[in-house]
């Protein structure tokens, strides 16, 4: 595994609320030898300790995605550039991350109820403490677009955090780029959104 050693983290709890705070992941597998990537949310299930998701029935990925297929999950947290200027020893510049790769089976879920509870299960989770919409379980367009959806499951059979946080400088160092990870996790990206919007 790479990053090196002291870039690893065997932390499952931190892990954990990686995928929590960001839960866009990549899915990857392998059809005729080529990988295949779709973005979607996959959400942590606390009681099951399993990923839990749905793709499009459209999404060519799909035919990869069989029960006990083998599928690999990353997660993105923040990452940025570290400019040696923010060090007070001399450094290289530098770019840190917060990665986690899950390895995992998959379960498909065929069962519409079960299809259905888990897209309730991801909205209340996405919707976060001030709920201020509730996927009801008669909900028409749900039932309207439950055929069109697999959903499925992941048991993880691999952890793998990747902290990249300048935990080979002293101290001083690493707090200083801890402050700039902080600052340009927290830049305004309105310009830019506006950008590409247009």
């Amino acid at each position: 595994m790479y990053p090196p050693k002291h870039h690893q983290s065997i932390d499952i709890q931190k892990m954990i609320k990686v995928i929590k705070a960001y839960p866009f992941g990549m899915l990857v597998s392998i059809l005729n030898g080529l990988p295949l990537i779709t973005h979607i949310p996959i959400i942590y299930n606390e009681t099951s300790g399993k990923l839990v998701a749905h793709i499009d029935k459209y999404n060519p990925q799909l035919a990869t995605l069989t029960n006990n297929s083998k599928v690999t999950v990353v997660f993105r947290g923040p990452d940025t550039y570290i400019s040696p200027s923010v060090y007070s020893t001399k450094q290289l510049p530098t770019w840190n991350y917060i990665i986690v790769h899950i390895k995992g089976n998959i379960t498909l879920i065929n069962n519409p109820n079960e299809a259905k509870k888990t897209m309730i299960e991801m909205t209340q989770f996405l919707e976060g403490e001030n709920q201020k919409f509730v996927l009801d379980k008669d909900n028409r367009g749900m039932r309207n677009s439950i055929n069109y959806i697999q959903a499925f499951e992941i048991e993880i059979t691999d952890w793998e955090g990747k902290f990249k946080l300048s935990q080979d400088k002293k101290q001083q160092d690493r707090d200083n780029a801890k402050e700039e990870f902080i600052k340009k996790s927290r830049e305004d990206i309105t310009g830019f959104i506006d950008e590409i919007y247009l």
